[in-house]
């Protein structure tokens, strides 16, 4: 019985995901709030501070991946230690 196995998500992947999934919800709650009470408000403040916690996920999200997948990072020499091995990329 051949089973695959099952690649663990990263912690970072997760909060990332996280916080994109609350900034949608609020972005769609904001709108259709605005809609049904005709108030702006919430476009001075509710929606730009959604979006510069996501800017901040994303720059940190990055940040931690080109540190990972650039030479001396931990998945970049993981990667170049099962090449040597085995002659190929693992997959």
């Amino acid at each position: 019985m051949n089973k695959r196995k099952r690649k663990k998500v990263a912690f970072s992947k997760i909060i990332f995901i996280g916080v994109s999934a609350m900034t949608i919800s609020v972005v769609i709650f904001s709108c259709r709030m605005i809609y049904i009470t005709h108030d702006l408000s919430p476009l001075a403040y509710l929606i730009p501070s959604i979006f510069a916690e996501l800017a901040t996920a994303t720059g940190f999200y990055y940040r931690k991946a080109e540190k990972e997948n650039t030479k001396g990072g931990i998945v970049y020499d993981a990667a170049m230690a099962e090449k040597a091995n085995n002659g190929t990329f693992p997959e």
